[in-house]
């Protein structure tokens, strides 16, 4: 289920957040998509592009132009999603957090203003305290994620990808990684939790 909540519409053309504006309330509801066995086989390829969204991006809102037309570019080249890049480091995806394995620990770029924060991504931080597996928000320049021994992304609709190829090289061995798997193997299980859990 998706809901959406903005500010709401006003006659004319006052941009200032009124509070007597009544909200626009949006849901629809649609099956998850649910990850194709070639895609858990193989992984996903992924391309990068130099970031050209507001300075915003911790913002959730409706005005995505910025992230389609970087998607678009993924769609483009037969890519699973766009990874961006800004100023030499790594920020996040058109549309999913980017989690580089380095040295067997796992990295993800600090939330910022630059970031729009994740729930799978928060969600991947506690499966790895649930395997004792090193992870932390830290910068990761494109030497590091380029050098990468595992890259992820995660997204509510995409769960957690293994990107096995990244501007048409391979991604350390070109195959889902042994971390990846863990981490993949205790989503599905901390599913199945939730799944128990009355509401």
């Amino acid at each position: 289920m998706y809901w959406q909540v903005t500010r709401g519409a006003e006659l004319g053309r006052t941009h200032a957040p009124l509070p007597e504006v009544p909200r626009t309330v949006f849901a629809f509801c649609a099956p998850l998509p649910v990850t194709s066995a070639a895609t858990l086989a193989n992984g996903v390829s992924c391309v990068t592009a130099q970031d050209t969204r507001w300075a915003r991006c911790d913002i959730k809102s409706t005005a995505l132009l910025a992230n389609v037309l970087l998607r678009q570019l993924a769609v483009d080249a037969g890519a699973a999603e766009t990874i961006l890049l800004r100023d030499g480091e790594l920020l996040e995806a058109s549309a999913s957090a980017v989690h580089v394995v380095l040295d067997g620990e796992i990295l993800m770029p600090p939330n910022s203003r630059r970031i729009l924060p994740g729930t799978t991504r928060g969600v991947v931080e506690e499966l790895a305290a649930r395997l004792a597996v090193p992870c932390r928000s830290a910068s990761v320049s494109e030497a590091q994620l380029r050098a990468a021994e595992e890259v992820w992304i995660s997204a509510a609709t995409r769960e957690v990808q293994a990107v096995t190829s990244l501007d048409g090289h391979a991604v350390g061995s070109g195959r889902p990684g042994r971390l990846w798997q863990r981490v993949y193997a205790e989503l599905q299980r901390y599913k199945q939790e939730l799944a128990g859990t009355p509401w």
